[in-house]
């Protein structure tokens, strides 16, 4: 029999997993599928702007007010708007659909973290069992579900576009264009791939909006309101408005919060990278549109089981190992987006790449969630939605520069972040050790200081 709190994460796994086949799908094609004047881009910038700007405030708000569950489902439906907007793209459909898409994206990701956060103390509480072991387990087989959705709309989207062959005509002077390039200070537009005929796309989008209004039913049917009570009785005492306006700006007070920034940022940095660089300058530029879904699914799968083994791999290893093997990982493979020349001959690389990210992002993921929720136990919704907000920040300087920049300089940049987080992340975990250490009388061993490199 599986237990309440177990029953409830499965159905947010679940909701997760329909509308992200959708929202994650459709952004993996935007730099590519609306690439004239980087619409597109622009598109996803504006969105994650927008992320900033909410996270600033209506998580906490709404999530006191309406409990995670029902702010879950509203952001939910801000999502499907954006696929909406897609069916007719233009600046005047995309961008406004955009910024609905970024206002609702912090409340649900913030009250989906809140809630898994609650859950995992409640059965830790009932079973005597550590919260964080619990915590990371929970954020772990979300994670396995959740990212399995890169899967299945990838593949949708292959499927459905490799029935236009136009697409898959890849000239040789294009190839010459791909990945890292000398472009000096002009940058080079790799967007000269066809795009696919309207009736196909329409056909995809279709499919991607009934997916999104079947994750808002499953989660306002099947979802347990967990914080109702709560939810009630904020309203009844109904706290001074600024108060909970600036409850994500408090917690910057607290210097945890201010040196794990880094890693959250470049959790935007490098999932902006695979999105919107990766997919146009190497797969889309060498081997055409219609493979972006094939070597996303290769993303998305190993993003999936890595999730959910690190979920339950980090009670012996710590946060600290599986956050060295992931930052080797993407060292690696920025050396190699640097030296690699791209080529249809290689199609091996394409998605070897794309799987080595996936492992990679699969300990971001897991672990800055799970870290986030412990460090700051009685303050959930305003550190989720600094989480939000510092991630989208990101994505937010990533896009932004995404038409301005050739790629070396991105990847540069994409390093840089890195490095920086190696240096501040390990503060924050030899203060989270010696916390533990002195409240913990669980008998485990400490997770212990690990280098990044």
């Amino acid at each position: 029999m599986l237990s309440r709190n177990l029953k409830n994460v499965l159905v947010v796994s679940v909701g997760f997993l329909f509308l992200f086949m959708a929202a994650g799908g459709l952004q993996n094609l935007q730099s590519s599928l609306n690439a004239e004047e980087g619409m597109g881009v622009a598109s996803l910038s504006i969105i994650y702007a927008s992320i900033i700007i909410s996270s600033m405030f209506l998580p906490p708000i709404m999530i006191k007010n309406l409990g995670c569950k029902w702010t879950v489902v509203a952001g939910m439906g801000c999502y499907v708007s954006y696929s909406l907007g897609n069916l007719y793209p233009g600046w005047y459909t995309l961008m406004p659909t955009s910024v609905i898409l970024g206002l609702g994206g912090a409340p649900l990701w913030s009250a989906k973290c809140t809630y898994l956060t609650i859950s995992g103390n409640t059965q830790a509480a009932a079973q005597g069992k550590r919260a964080p072991d619990v915590i990371n387990q929970y954020f772990g087989i979300f994670f396995f579900i959740f990212q399995s959705s890169g899967v299945w709309g990838n593949l949708m989207s292959s499927l459905i576009f490799g029935q236009d062959t136009k697409i898959a005509e890849i000239p040789e002077e294009q190839l010459r264009t791909c990945g890292v390039t000398e472009c000096g200070l002009v940058v080079q537009s790799n967007g000269t791939t066809p795009r696919p005929a309207q009736e196909v796309v329409q056909t995809l989008l279709g499919c991607y909006i009934g997916a999104g209004v079947l994750a808002m039913l499953i989660v306002a049917v099947f979802l347990d309101d967990i914080d109702r009570d709560r939810a009630s009785r904020f309203r009844e005492k109904r706290e001074p408005f600024c108060k909970t306006f600036l409850a994500t700006f408090r917690l910057l007070k607290d210097r945890r919060l201010l040196l794990v920034v880094p890693l959250t940022m470049y959790s935007g940095f490098e999932q902006s990278f695979l999105s919107g660089e990766y997919t146009k300058n190497y797969v889309t530029c060498a081997l055409g549109i219609h493979y972006i879904g094939f070597v996303m699914m290769c993303f998305g799968a190993t993003n999936s089981i890595s999730s959910f083994l690190f979920g339950r791999l980090a009670r012996y290893t710590g946060r600290a190992a599986l956050m060295c093997l992931a930052a080797a990982t993407n060292l690696s493979c920025i050396i190699t987006f640097l030296l690699w020349k791209p080529d249809p001959k290689q199609l091996h690389v394409f998605f070897l790449l794309a799987a080595l990210w996936g492992m990679a992002d699969a300990v971001w993921q897991t672990q800055t969630n799970a870290l986030y929720g412990i460090l700051f136990p009685r303050d959930k919704e305003a550190a989720f939605a600094n989480y939000r907000m510092w991630e989208s920040l990101g994505f937010v300087i990533s896009f932004a520069y995404s038409s301005f920049l050739c790629l070396e300089y991105k990847l540069y940049i994409m390093l840089g972040v890195l490095v920086l987080a190696a240096v501040t992340y390990p503060i924050v975990e030899s203060r989270t050790v010696s916390s533990c250490s002195r409240s913990a009388a669980s008998g485990s061993p400490p997770l212990g200081l690990v280098a990044f490199f």
